[in-house]
């Protein structure tokens, strides 16, 4: 029984490693990244869920968060892609009340284990324990926020999709690199090759996260403030025309010429009316 579900467990494994490196290789919100990372999904789903299975079987409660976790970070971030306007509804309420319930165990059995004689917790010590609670703590604050925010967009519903689909692969990737050591060739363990292929995933999570602060950083304000000596617009915007990003204001208000001299009757005193961008209206007389 437990040899089927230990080649879907691999296979998943080797599938997600793949497809979740062409995901970071494609070009972000083209067709195929999202078909890598459609595979992605599927199959760190399926390793996850085989990996809890055999956790069970075995009797491996460490083993069961980490699978359960991994599963939580990758529904929500596939969730965050696939809506383009996220609201929050009874999937963000259940997996944010995952993430807490994970958090809070993942926490205690640190704390267990830092106390224990042996200073272990189910064959782990407290460090992986106190690590992964403090990455749940965060996804459930995050959940929690948007919850209360009744939803995100833009450049944050991109930042939660990114980092939650890394820290998912990350956790493949060091369940294999890091975790089975052995497996591989001496060289590679002893070069360090292996340490940067695990945290590899969590590298390039941090370069986007910076590449996208920095360009929504440098992008102007679509609604600027208007002058302090310039009243406002009727429909909310600035009268100042391009000053402050605002459109400029139409040819039709601005202030007209006085008629031509030929044009004018002998004699008689002329009056018109006018209109300036700032909005102020006048009259005169032309002689």
């Amino acid at each position: 029984m437990r040899t089927p579900i230990l080649i879907l467990h691999i296979c998943g494994g080797i599938v997600g490693l793949l497809s979740g490196a062409a995901a970071v290789c494609f070009r972000k919100a083209s067709r195929l990244h999202a078909g890598a990372g459609n595979v992605f999904v599927a199959s760190m789903l399926t390793m996850a869920a085989a990996g809890v299975a055999l956790a069970v079987m075995k009797f491996q409660p460490g083993n069961i968060l980490g699978g359960t976790l991994t599963m939580y970070f990758v529904g929500t971030s596939w969730m965050t892609a696939k809506r383009k306007h996220l609201e929050a509804g009874l999937f963000d309420w259940s997996a944010c009340l995952l993430a807490w319930l994970l958090a809070g165990v993942e926490l205690r059995w640190g704390i267990e284990a830092a106390m224990s004689p042996g200073g272990l917790k189910y064959d782990y010590p407290p460090g992986p324990y106190f690590f992964m609670g403090a990455v749940a703590l965060t996804a459930g604050i995050g959940d929690l926020r948007l919850i209360v925010r009744r939803g995100i967009a833009g450049t944050q519903r991109l930042a939660r999709h990114l980092w939650r689909m890394s820290f998912a692969l990350f956790i493949a990737s060091g369940s294999v690199f890091l975790a089975r050591q052995q497996l591989f060739p001496v060289f590679l363990r002893k070069t360090g090759a292996l340490i940067l292929l695990s945290v590899a995933p969590l590298l390039v999570m941090m370069y986007w996260l910076i590449r996208m602060r920095l360009s929504n950083a440098g992008k102007p304000r679509t609604m600027g403030r208007a002058h302090p000596l310039i009243p406002p617009s009727p429909l909310g915007e600035s009268r100042s025309g391009d000053r402050d990003g605002s459109r400029p204001l139409p040819r039709s208000t601005e202030l007209p010429h006085p008629a031509p001299p030929e044009a004018r009757t002998p004699g008689r005193m002329g009056s018109f009316s006018f209109t300036t961008p700032a909005g102020f209206t006048g009259a005169g007389r032309t002689p």
